[in-house]
């Protein structure tokens, strides 16, 4: 039992308490009140309904939390608050029962809506508000579903990668269909590894994705399962399309090899023009005393037939060193507009009547509006002779060379497009062709030169030339020239 001083000090307290405190009976009446509003007349509100004197209502209010604390015989708090009822301020939020040997007496009704309650419940919303701001403003997919696959996070950039709208995404879409076939799963298997960054992380990992269409898109993926006591109940991941890296990255080493190229062409033109100078007097020297030899004696049919091999030798010696200077030879480029169709015409006028050309069927797709292109004319033709050239040589005089040219408007650039019918070059060789003295010709058919110097009058005029091709199917050269 308290004592009278013990009592008197807990009625002070309860009259302290700076918050509502009320005991009800189970009728709704107000039995007593810590509540001091009143201070001139302190019971009168005893023995009035809490939700008339409180709320000037006719009736309890719904889901009173006394009522409950009754029922249920033991204490509650609500959890739903919604802020009014009645159209005003609800602010009951605790109660429970009071016993006497195990029989109700009466409810205690306590105001237990502190302000740092509704500043955390402002604070969780803003907390929210930055989240998804946060989540949606991410330059990377972010997408997070359950263990069923259901997605429960899927902000724009991941709208944006897959093609699927938000809300189609959240109602409807399967983590699953955002990988290509087999993927989920050999992502899970990984989460639930220990060896790609720790168990229920997954970092830096290349994987297909599959868009609404479809395609198949290169994804760097970070993934991670959430989980709760140890179980899994979610997992999210942040999806970064690669297809533009892999772009910028393949046109990167384009370039690369580009200059690496020009730097090899730059280098090896200076040795040709010495080597060159340095081959062709010996050179004319034993073609000359080799016909001295022919012309002032009677010799033996076998002796004859012997500097005769020496004279033919010699002379593709000579005739090499020829490509060698033409090869370093820096002459002064005339660039004048250029009519590229009747550029290309003109060349077949010399070539379709050689014996090579015979059963080859040409076919020209000129683009008629194409504007006239600054050019070295001569230098041009070269280009175009050698490339339909090697191209009726790959398909040994018979076939089909298709020539194209059109417009790159983006880029005002015109494109020259020559395709034939051959052999075409293994996969192996095709980054190859444009090395000088590289060549797949049998000894003493070819120097390896010809594509090098069409490479180097290319990019003279600030072109580019690239080569595809299929064995079996053909080869396919594209010249795309400035405007």
């Amino acid at each position: 039992m308290r004592s009278e001083h013990e009592k008197d000090l807990l009625l002070k307290a309860v009259d302290g308490y700076k918050r509502r405190l009320i005991i009800v009976s189970d009728d709704y009446r107000i039995l007593s009140s810590s509540y001091d509003e009143d201070k001139d007349d302190d019971d009168s509100i005893v023995g009035r309904f809490c939700y008339e004197f409180f709320y000037n209502c006719s009736e309890p209010c719904r889901d009173c939390i006394a009522l409950k604390a009754i029922r249920l015989n033991k204490s509650t708090i609500r959890t739903d608050y919604t802020g009014f009822y009645h159209g005003k301020k609800e602010r009951c939020r605790y109660s429970y029962p009071v016993m006497d040997n195990g029989v109700f007496r009466a409810a205690v009704v306590m105001d237990h809506e502190e302000p740092g309650i509704r500043e955390m419940e402002d604070q969780l919303k803003r907390s929210n508000a930055f989240l998804h701001n946060l989540i949606n403003s991410a330059v990377d997919g972010v997408i997070a579903a359950d263990m069923s696959g259901k997605i429960i996070i899927f902000n724009e950039a991941a709208a944006e990668i897959t093609g699927y709208s938000v809300a189609e995404a959240i109602e409807n879409l399967d983590i699953r269909k955002t990988y290509a076939p087999g993927v989920a799963e050999e992502v899970m298997r990984l989460l639930r590894s220990e060896e790609y960054g720790g168990k229920g992380k997954l970092k830096g990992y290349r994987a297909d994705g599959m868009n609404q269409e479809g395609q198949v898109m290169p994804i760097s993926l970070n993934a991670a399962i959430v989980y709760e006591e140890e179980k899994e109940v979610a997992t999210i991941g942040f999806f970064h399309d690669m297809r533009e890296y892999l772009e910028m990255q393949s046109k990167l080493k384009k370039t690369q090899l580009q200059l690496l190229q020009a730097e090899k062409m730059s280098s090896l033109g200076k040795l040709a023009a010495g080597v060159a100078h340095q081959l062709n007097n010996p050179l004319g020297g034993i073609i000359l005393f080799a016909k001295l030899i022919l012309e002032d004696y009677d010799l033996p049919d076998g002796v004859t037939d012997d500097i005769n091999r020496i004279l033919r030798d010699a002379q593709r010696c000579s005739d090499t060193v020829k490509e060698l200077l033409e090869f370093a030879r820096q002459t002064k480029r005339e660039l004048l507009p250029l009519d590229i169709n009747k550029s290309i015409s003109r060349t077949l006028f010399l070539l379709e009547s050689q014996t090579l050309f015979h059963n080859i069927v040409i076919q020209c797709n000129y683009d008629e509006t194409l504007p006239h292109v600054p050019a070295d004319s001569q230098q041009l033709n070269h280009v175009l002779m050698n490339i339909i050239l090697n191209a009726a040589d790959a398909m040994d005089g018979a076939g089909h060379l298709t020539l194209t040219t059109g417009r790159i408007t983006d880029e005002k650039k015109i494109f020259i497009e020559i395709k034939d019918s051959g052999s075409g070059i293994p996969e192996h060789v095709l980054p190859h062709i444009f090395e000088p003295f590289f060549t797949t010709k049998e000894e003493g058919k070819g120097t390896g030169l010809g594509l090098s110097m069409v490479y180097g009058i290319i990019e003279n005029h600030g072109g580019t030339i690239t080569a595809e091709s299929t064995v079996g199917e053909g080869t396919k050269f594209r010249i795309e020239l400035s405007y």
